[in-house]
């Protein structure tokens, strides 16, 4: 066998060095473009659903989360006020019912929510009238709110808007219909998914 000079260890060591290098250049110019297909931050807040941790959420507390650019409310209500709710009549609310409101199917009831959830209200936090964002006044009974009329709910500081603690728009003021239920669902018992409907989760 006649050597002609070619050390083929060698050779096979630089092929396979060439191979892994060229293969780590392939990757590394894939991964931008292949992260360019997904949505920019932008994109996401203009519509991705987000999830909230509501575990530490206390009886009576209120948390605000963004959502679409709005502000989303998710109060966590006690049973006496959940009990309170089916006390308002149609003398003090424009919609008990909610028929004209803007929620999901699958939100029912004086309590506007999903069934076995009662204790916690979701609602977007803008006024129906002309979108300012209510104040949370849990406080029953205060009396720059009505007094004893006043069981806790929301007040809007633009033009005086009430709403109960199911978001539902008292009589007599300017916003036309209830505080907008948005689409949601549980992914968990402590986690919650705003964005996303029930019936497609």
């Amino acid at each position: 066998m006649i050597s002609d000079g070619v050390n083929h260890s060698r050779r096979k060591f630089l092929l396979g060095a060439t191979s892994v290098v060229g293969g780590a250049g392939v990757v590394g110019a894939a991964i931008p473009f292949v992260s360019s297909w997904q949505p920019s931050a932008k994109a996401k807040a203009a519509g991705a659903p987000v999830k909230v941790n509501i575990s530490k959420l206390e009886v009576g507390a209120r948390m605000v989360v963004e959502w679409r650019g709005k502000p989303v409310y998710i109060i966590r209500r006690t049973n006496e006020t959940l009990a309170a709710l089916n006390g308002i009549g149609e003398d003090v609310l424009k919609d008990v019912a909610s028929e004209s409101a803007s929620q999901p199917t699958y939100v029912a009831g004086t309590a506007r929510t999903l069934k076995g959830k009662e204790e916690y209200l979701i609602l977007v936090g803008l006024c129906t009238h002309l979108g300012c964002a209510p104040i949370y006044r849990p406080d029953v009974g205060a009396m720059d709110m009505g007094g004893d009329a006043w069981l806790g709910g929301f007040f809007c500081p633009c033009h005086g808007s009430k709403f109960d603690l199911s978001g539902r728009v008292y009589a007599g003021v300017p916003a036309p219909t209830n505080l907008e239920v948005p689409p949601h669902s549980y992914e968990t018992d402590d986690v919650v998914i705003i964005g996303i409907d029930t019936e497609i989760a």
